[in-house]
């Protein structure tokens, strides 16, 4: 059982920095994927990066030129630079790590509060 413990989040004006942390509780090997995942009120749960096997990257639209989703395989810790925020990035983030292999085994961070001000 892998254990995702998401920080960095809090309260930042619009156009602002942050960057969200999420470190894995042993080391991740053979093919997975992580992401991070953002929950606004009252909305789904939606993808906002992804990164496999520590290389390739997917970015959602509305967050490409801004975020930055990168993988450090020697501290387990992935990170999501997020910079020129906007009040609509305002959401519970969360960490989550797939394993793939014949099945995939999916596991997720408690996640974390992003709050934008305008």
């Amino acid at each position: 059982q892998v254990q995702l413990v998401e920080s960095g989040g809090g309260l930042v004006q619009s156009g602002g920095s942050l960057r969200l942390s999420c470190v894995a509780s042993q080391t991740i090997t053979g093919n997975h994927v992580m992401g991070w995942y953002r929950q606004a009120p009252g909305k789904q749960r939606e993808m906002v990066a992804t990164i496999y096997n520590g290389r390739s990257t997917v970015y959602a639209d509305s967050v490409k030129g801004r975020f930055t989703i990168t993988k450090d395989n020697a501290r387990n810790t992935m990170y999501l630079q997020m910079n020129s925020l906007k009040p609509e990035d305002t959401a519970v983030y969360y960490c989550k790590l797939q394993i793939v292999t014949l099945a995939l085994t999916d596991y997720w961070g408690q996640g974390i509060q992003v709050t934008v001000s305008s």
